[in-house]
């Protein structure tokens, strides 16, 4: 599947969507965040996780993913706060300099 058939990338304005997933620290949470990118043909740009709090118990993952126009990004958002566990998900778009 191409990245035009699975996602409505605006051309005029190339941009990365950054989402913040907030989460309990628990092994379900990322596959299921990795998943929703990979059953669309996606590989984020960007990936990191870590997990923090004194009792290791909060999980952050930090995504940056090029080319998402703005209704896919909210989409991705609204499915990942649907994760079991899932507490905050946000998202920024930062467009190229044009």
């Amino acid at each position: 599947m191409s990245l035009f058939a699975a996602t409505d990338a605006d051309d005029d304005l190339p941009a990365t969507a950054c989402f913040s997933v907030h989460a309990r620290a628990e092994p379900g949470v990322m596959p299921r965040v990795l998943e929703l990118f990979a059953k669309r043909g996606l590989v984020p740009s960007c990936w990191h996780s870590s997990i923090s709090a004194v009792d290791r118990s909060q999980l952050t993952i930090e995504i940056q993913m090029s080319g998402l126009g703005r209704e896919t990004v909210n989409y991705l958002a609204a499915c990942m706060r649907q994760i079991v566990f899932v507490e905050v998900v946000l998202t920024l778009q930062r467009h190229a300099p044009g």
